[in-house]
């Protein structure tokens, strides 16, 4: 697999160390880390690229919402598989749920009691939904 691994600006020196010292020499040139910001700067990514989006615990500051949302609609095709794993604290972090549900067909996948964190799976609906 070829893998992008994204984070803001502030947090890149970070994850390219930890990506360097975890990941073996030979799978180096499979693995760019890459800078993004949600909502910003997406013409730098292919629309629809992506086979796979992993998130983990990225549901949390209301006012990415929007942002987050413009962001996995631009990088997604109606092949593309989301997997977003998170915990729900708040009302506002159901508020995302129901906005992601407005563009993607979601389901959640997955519930850990012990640690309280759910994992859901979203992809964008097709077209033939519409019928």
């Amino acid at each position: 697999a070829h893998v992008t691994i994204t984070d803001r600006e502030p947090a890149l020196e970070f994850l390219e160390s930890n990506v360097w010292a975890n990941l073996p020499s030979e799978l180096h040139p499979r693995a760019v880390v890459r800078e993004l910001t949600w909502g910003k700067d997406l013409g730098n990514f292919s629309p629809g690229a992506f086979d796979f989006i992993l998130g983990a615990d990225i549901i949390y500051l209301e006012e990415t919402f929007a942002e987050l949302l413009q962001t996995l609609e631009h990088l997604c095709s109606e092949q593309t598989v989301i997997l977003l794993s998170c915990r729900i604290r708040y009302e506002r972090d159901n508020n995302f749920l129901k906005m992601l549900k407005g563009r993607f067909s979601v389901n959640e996948v997955h519930y850990d009691y012990s640690r309280d964190v759910h994992i859901y799976k979203a992809q964008r609906h097709s077209h033939k939904d519409d019928f």
